[in-house]
């Protein structure tokens, strides 16, 4: 008997050291450091259906979005007297003070009260934000920074005691077409909601016009079929382990399609918030396009026996015909003129308006590029800098492609 109680209290003896290893070992104390705050725990899923993980990964993920309220001070030109703008008169106009009230979504990204949100969100001018946690706490905010070109910013708030727990990402590379895309958001300023649907696609270019009014191109964005609504821009786009896989940000034309949001994918969320959390009181990139394709300026032609007649003493085979050159582009500034033919770029010879169109496109802004140019009986070589093509050439030469 004193030998099996002799036993018994060894075993219990290792069974106590080896709980307290894996329990307490990051209790803050003398010699210890106080405990990592990492994103929720993942519940435990095996064996429950679909229904059942997502409702787990909301829980998971809800507590750590957030609703911004955002208050934006610009200005706007209205006309003195209307009467004269409506029978074309363009009569004098003045600027007026304008104060909007707009809301969006937003997740923790950083124990340090770093949140992820849309910069069409918090745009330019935006003079308070609000950010509304998960347990109604409402605590001021400000813009920390922003990148406009890839539509993401960060907002924080400074010391606040309850701050839920970050984040997860996923790993993109992983992601499916065909899995569970859940978006979690404040659409409509209606708190809290949630909308399930699919990963659709990847890689998708989308035209979104900025408080600026101007358009962008957002390039390589993920496709889901869960509804993104006004609002929920800046929240998570989660998978059913509740990690994120995008931040919501779009959604098509409503009344020419259904069923068709966009996201920003995590490895450029998580590219782009960690540049961002490293410079403070900026705004990145806020004049880029997004398009990336390379630009030349002109308006090419086939060369047909009736372009030829036209040109007057071309015969040489093969070019293609300048019909047009746009004003201020890298074509212009170069020198080249309508009834030029371009024969070669970088040696490379040209046989159709296509060829030219789809080798100054898959070249990157800045460019330089040699052309071999016919010029009334000419022959000479022209250094061009491509420029960046405009979004609404990208969309035009889409359109065209696609009708």
């Amino acid at each position: 008997m004193a030998i099996v109680g002799l036993i018994g209290a060894i075993i219990g003896s290792f069974s106590m050291m080896l709980y307290a290893s894996t329990h307490f070992a990051g209790v803050a104390g003398p010699g210890n450091t106080p405990p990592i705050v990492n994103a929720a725990p993942l519940l435990i899923t095996a064996g429950t259906t679909d229904q059942d993980r997502i409702i787990n990964a909301v829980k998971r993920v809800e507590p750590s979005v957030v609703a911004l309220q955002v208050v934006v001070n610009g200005t706007q030109v209205v006309p003195i007297d209307p009467l004269s703008q409506m029978f074309g008169g363009g009569g004098p106009v003045q600027r007026q003070q304008v104060i909007e009230r707009a809301s969006g979504s937003g997740f923790i990204y950083s124990r340090d009260g770093l949140i992820v949100t849309n910069a069409h969100v918090v745009p330019r001018g935006t003079s308070k934000i609000t950010v509304v946690f998960a347990n109604g706490d409402r605590v001021p905010g400000h813009l920390f920074s922003s990148n406009p070109a890839a539509d993401l910013a960060l907002v924080k708030v400074d010391a606040y005691a309850k701050l839920p727990p970050p984040v997860e990402f996923a790993d993109s590379s992983k992601v499916q077409a065909g899995q569970w895309a859940i978006a979690i958001g404040e659409p409509l300023a209606l708190q809290r909601s949630v909308a399930v649907g699919v990963v659709s696609g990847f890689n998708r270019d989308e035209p979104i016009q900025g408080e600026d009014q101007q358009i962008r191109l957002f390039r390589g964005l993920l496709q889901t079929s869960a509804p993104i609504n006004p609002g929920n821009s800046g929240g998570p786009l989660v998978d059913y382990d509740g990690r994120v896989i995008g931040v919501n940000q779009s959604t098509a034309n409503p009344a020419a399609a259904q069923g068709i949001g966009f996201a920003i994918p995590a490895i450029t969320v998580t590219q782009t918030a960690n540049t961002l959390a490293k410079n403070p009181g900026k705004t990145l990139d806020a004049n880029g396009t997004g398009t990336g394709k390379g630009f030349l300026g002109i308006q090419p032609i086939d060369i047909t026996n009736n372009v030829r007649t036209q040109l007057g003493g071309y015969h040489d085979p093969g070019g293609v015909a300048v019909n047009n050159v746009f004003d201020g582009t890298p074509a212009a500034l170069a020198g080249i003129n309508s009834g030029d033919v371009i024969q070669t770029i970088n040696g490379k010879p040209l046989n159709t308006a296509n060829d030219l169109t789809s080798t100054i496109s898959a070249m990157k802004p800045g460019t330089q590029v040699t052309l071999r140019v016919w010029s009334q009986g000419i022959k000479k070589n022209v250094q061009v800098t491509l420029g960046e093509q405009p979004v609404q050439t990208y969309l035009r030469n889409q359109q065209q492609q696609n009708p």
